[in-house]
């Protein structure tokens, strides 16, 4: 079975490090963005299997950054996951209307985290 590609993309770096010690120790292959337009130079580079977007970051946020890769390939499977401090239902709602298939939100367990990613 090949080994599952996520790709992080959140603006805060230690954030970014814990999440990528996690699911390199689970087996997954992974890579990082710090910001939303490098996140989609990533996503065509590396095709992921899941994203894990933050939703603040400067200049591109994490909505318009699902919308403009799901708008690169409307047949994509790619899961993109909202992992983000902002958890209102507005939030939320927005989120799944910008592309995204599932919202965690922060701080969460390292657990939650791994379920929504083997899914």
């Amino acid at each position: 079975m090949e080994t599952k590609k996520i790709l992080i993309v959140d603006d805060e770096e230690n954030i970014v490090f814990a999440l990528q010690l996690l699911l390199n120790k689970a087996g997954y292959q992974v890579k990082s963005a710090y910001n939303g337009q490098t996140g989609i130079e990533q996503y065509n580079n590396f095709k992921p299997d899941v994203i894990l977007l933050d939703i603040m970051m400067p200049e591109l946020d994490g909505y318009e950054t699902a919308k403009q890769i799901r708008a690169l390939d409307d047949k994509s499977e790619t899961k993109i996951v909202f992992l983000t401090a902002k958890g209102t239902l507005f939030d939320k709602m927005k989120a799944y209307e910008n592309g995204g298939d599932d919202f965690i939100v922060k701080p969460c367990s390292n657990e939650k985290i791994l379920e929504k990613v083997a899914l």
